[in-house]
């Protein structure tokens, strides 16, 4: 998997993960969904992820 991918599955795991919560402990962890949408919206347009930043250091290819 590249970059790109892994930064789609970790942000669909933590929009889950925080609506999951939002639902069961406190809606606060909604604010935690709005922001990794926010994030995800401004990628789109910049193409700048600081969870891609992340991963390319730990190694992750960036093409297949």
């Amino acid at each position: 998997m590249i970059i790109n991918d892994w930064i789609h599955v970790i942000a669909g795991f933590f929009i889950l993960l925080s609506l999951f919560l939002g639902v069961f402990q406190s809606t606060y962890w909604l604010f935690f969904t709005a922001f990794v949408g926010l994030n995800l919206f401004q990628y789109g347009f910049t193409k700048f992820c600081p969870l891609g930043i992340i991963l390319k250091k730990f190694g992750v290819r960036e093409t297949r």
